[in-house]
């Protein structure tokens, strides 16, 4: 035979509380924490769609003019681009196919400045479309060559993924 519980054990359970008792406030602690993670998704959307374009480097040197070809390049002006070369880099055109230069990034990874040339190594992402998993990219790093013409800066080398060819005989 089992005894039942006596004294304020026996009214506790399910139904409203015994006289005397505050009622049980609710757990906010979740609803806090998904709150927390809601704005923080919001921020980081917000960071992710507002960054814009890199802010421009000193056309003045190496990084910045290789900046302005690079962007000349990936618009499609080729007229603005050569505009970035040397003599014998606008005359300078192999006949193989360049990538679609919409689908590239270009990254500045260092410079090296000399008296009269310069070397600004990038990070090159080329963006692919299709495949069994959806779009891929990969990268590979390249150097542009310059050299100080004057007062400025000119290519004289380009990776073959971002040279333009301004010589009609030899267009692609």
């Amino acid at each position: 035979m089992t005894e039942e519980p006596k004294g304020p054990a026996a009214t506790e359970g399910p139904g409203p509380p015994a006289s005397g008792t505050e009622p049980r406030r609710p757990d906010r602690t979740l609803p806090a924490v998904l709150a927390a993670i809601a704005v923080l998704v919001i921020v980081a959307l917000a960071v992710v769609f507002t960054r814009g374009d890199p802010a421009p480097l000193d056309a003045a040197t190496p990084a910045g003019v290789v900046q302005r070809y690079a962007a000349a390049v990936i618009d499609g002006d080729e007229t603005a681009a050569s505009a970035y070369l040397t003599a014998a880099a606008r005359n300078k055109c192999g006949a193989g196919e360049r990538s679609g230069a919409d689908r590239l990034r270009v990254t500045l990874v260092a410079t090296t400045e000399r008296a009269d040339s310069a070397d600004v190594k990038v990070l090159i992402t080329v963006f692919e479309g299709g495949g069994p998993f959806g779009s891929s990219e990969y990268q590979v790093q390249d150097v542009f060559d310059l050299a100080r013409t004057g007062d400025k800066w000119l290519i004289d080398n380009a990776p073959w993924q971002l040279t333009v060819c301004t010589n009609p005989a030899v267009k692609r």
